[in-house]
């Protein structure tokens, strides 16, 4: 796989734009796709298939699935790129010979992902299926099936982890490519960040690195999208193409995916970041770090 690191400037504030601004329409558009499907909470609960037990696989079907899928990706390559961080640990080494990225990023280990999966499973599925679980339960109540049964799965586990896979992926990115943020702000004026990062005070560094007209407009911005890509386009008699009108997603859940969690979360990486910013290095290092002009 190939990466756009390879290129340009990565920690260029305009690049990071441009990458975190194409990870929103992709995070909404595998959104829409999933929300066209049920909840189907089978699929999260771990231990709940008999065949994957029988494999040896104690995990859900969706971490399942994440493995299968990741097993791929990584004798691809997937991920010896910096912006790439795997669900699944243990996984096999790379078949294609590797790329020489650039030294980007300061050498850490910090991969959110469990909490990526958590909230996503727990908060965000239920949330935007929402629809699709009720439209369900209607029509199985129609042919005679009442009770616990009317609910929540429609059986399309593949399709839908499919997709969940997508979804977790991108967001996956999104929220670690904080580290990009990261470096860029430390490396344009390292002096700011020093005293905090000495002192371990992450409640400065997170006022630092936080930017409140930008959120502002990332959420107003990621609502017209959610609202326009939601909604199918249809034309008229005379040929005048519009929308219908009716949302495929709960686009304030959309909006709220990322106010309650990609967001902070993000901010929790960006701190975590800057807190092992200066391990290993002397302090001369430091200093002239320190006194560097931006």
């Amino acid at each position: 796989m190939q990466s756009n690191l390879l290129s340009g400037d990565p920690l260029s504030l305009e690049n990071i734009r441009s990458v975190l601004t194409r990870l929103e329409d992709t995070i909404i558009f595998s959104l829409i796709e999933r929300a066209q499907f049920a909840h189907n909470p089978n699929i999260y609960n771990r231990g709940a298939f008999k065949k994957l037990r029988d494999l040896g696989f104690e995990g859900s079907w969706l971490e399942w699935f994440l493995k299968e899928t990741e097993t791929f990706h990584a004798k691809a390559r997937r991920y010896t790129s910096p912006d790439e961080y795997p669900f699944t640990s243990d996984l096999p080494d790379p078949v294609l010979p590797p790329l020489e990225f650039p030294k980007i990023l300061y050498p850490n280990k910090i991969n959110v992902n469990p909490s990526i999966l958590s909230f996503y499973t727990r908060a965000i599925v239920p949330r935007i299926t929402r629809h699709a679980t009720l439209a369900l339960a209607a029509t199985k109540r129609a042919n005679g099936i009442v009770g616990d049964g009317e609910f929540e799965d429609d059986g399309n586990y593949g399709s839908a982890a499919t997709i969940d896979v997508e979804v977790l992926q991108a967001i996956s990115k999104r929220v670690h490519y904080g580290k990009f943020v990261s470096e860029s702000k430390f490396q344009s004026n390292p002096a700011a960040f020093i005293p905090h990062i000495l002192k371990r005070d992450g409640e400065a560094l997170e006022r630092l690195i936080t930017k409140p007209e930008v959120e502002r407009a990332l959420l107003l911005r990621l609502r017209k999208k959610a609202i326009t890509y939601a909604q199918d386009i249809v034309t008229d008699r005379d040929g005048t193409a519009s929308p219908n009108g009716i949302s495929k997603i709960d686009v304030d859940g959309v909006v709220d995916l990322y106010e309650s969690y990609i967001i902070p979360l993000t901010k929790e990486v960006e701190v975590e970041y800057l807190l092992h910013r200066l391990e290993g290095l002397s302090q001369e290092e430091i200093d002239k770090l320190s006194n560097r002009q931006s």
